[in-house]
């Protein structure tokens, strides 16, 4: 089953989970100075009554600038969604969704948190040793017999965070920067050639 018609976008797409709604706020992926994107409205949608229309990857969207540069700000946008943290399902049965490293944000600087305890049983203990070795773990037993695990993320740590991104456009899905941070969903590749030929990856 084919996706409604978008304005200047080729092709179609099938169904997929819509991971942004009205009011979410996305990260911006291009390099027009624009830090994040806030989702005003979805093309293409018409929906029902009291529902909200929400967006998925490949979807063209109005949005506003919140922060960035201030020839940016204040202005009605179009833009296009190019990774969600959603997970959503393949053809092929392949769940996917986007994360970002959380060492690279930090730009190869410690992350300092807080501790995080987790109280578990013997089933689920063998289900999370697989999470621990890229961690410094403690790992006490309390009285009652019950395993208390202490997870501390080591520095530099692969530490993944989900990641929402879009790119801004012009109605015709001709981008207005040059180039694409991260990878993009091949959903939005198919609809939107200009913004596939420039990102750096296809997933």
């Amino acid at each position: 089953m084919s996706k409604r018609g978008r304005g200047g976008s080729a092709g179609n797409k099938f169904r997929m989970s819509l991971g942004l709604p009205v009011a979410a706020t996305v990260n911006c992926a291009d390099n027009t100075g624009a830090k994040n994107l806030y989702i005003i409205s979805v093309k293409g949608i018409k929906g029902r009554l009291n529902r909200l229309p929400s967006a998925c990857v490949g979807d063209m969207v109005m949005a506003t600038v919140k922060k960035g540069k201030p020839d940016l700000r204040k202005k009605v946008l179009p833009a296009v969604i190019v990774r969600q943290r959603k997970p959503w399902r393949r053809k092929d049965g392949v769940f996917m969704y986007f994360e970002v490293s959380f060492r690279a944000c930090c730009h190869q600087t410690y992350v300092q948190c807080p501790p995080l305890y987790l109280m578990v049983d013997t089933v689920t203990r063998l289900l999370i040793f697989e999470q621990l070795i890229s961690f410094n773990s403690g790992v006490t037993r309390h009285k009652s017999g019950v395993m208390l695990f202490m997870l501390t993320p080591a520095p530099l740590g692969p530490y993944m965070a989900p990641d929402n991104a879009g790119v801004i456009v012009n109605p015709k899905g001709e981008m207005k920067g040059s180039a694409i941070t991260g990878p993009i969903g091949k959903e939005c590749a198919d609809l939107w050639p200009r913004i596939a030929s420039a990102a750096n990856a296809i997933v």
